[in-house]
């Protein structure tokens, strides 16, 4: 290039181009707030009378203590969810009982327990997030409610209760017509009808 006016359009020419592409190339952050998936859930299935927790812990004094317990004795009977690992305390949080707490301190809410369930369930709740385990409803693009881990599992003994099999399934030597000739076998009656319908049409 031989004009010193010439070389100049140039370099401002490849300056606002370069600026123009520099996006595409440097993608902004997202914020903290986008790299937080909203997952939306329907309400908790509290058992009747039970929530907020608040209504008789609000005045009561928490007792981190391990032991038999006076209230929740229908809990504490049946709870088989590591029991001999885990404690009411190590999730339900002592200073705010309408609130439960994570290994890192961090409260959360009952609708958002699947972050509890997850600090130990680590596979699951990533298969959870893709709909892979659990239920999910909602559009193929657009806003998805995803079932809590409790609409399924109950917290205190998660594992299903075993489930009476059903008979197995006929066998072709088993079945009632298999011996029978085509004209022994009983007819359809909608074929009947249906044959008859065709008849009055005509």
């Amino acid at each position: 290039m031989g004009h010193p006016g010439e070389r100049r359009t140039w370099h401002l020419c490849a300056a606002a181009l370069f600026l123009l592409l520099m996006p595409l190339f440097h993608p902004s952050e997202p914020s903290a707030e986008e790299d937080i998936p909203k997952f939306f859930v329907p309400p908790p299935p509290f058992s009747e009378g039970i929530f907020p927790c608040s209504q008789c812990h609000a005045g009561m004094e928490a007792n981190p203590t391990r032991r038999e317990l006076s209230y929740h004795t229908e809990i504490a009977k049946g709870f088989n969810h590591a029991a001999d690992q885990r404690w009411c305390l190590d999730c339900h949080n002592p200073d705010d009982r309408d609130k439960l707490r994570l290994a890192s301190g961090k409260l959360v809410s009952f609708e958002e327990s699947y972050y509890l369930c997850g600090q130990c369930h680590g596979t699951i709740f990533r298969d959870w997030k893709a709909g892979v385990h659990g239920k999910r409803t909602g559009y193929w693009r657009g806003k998805k409610e995803y079932r809590l881990c409790v609409h399924c599992h109950n917290p205190h003994r998660p594992r299903f209760k075993p489930i009476k099999p059903l008979p197995p399934p006929m066998k072709p030597e088993d079945i009632k017509y298999r011996e029978l000739s085509p004209e022994e076998i009983p007819r359809n009656p909608l074929n009947e009808i249906l044959r008859s319908e065709r008849v009055e049409r005509k």
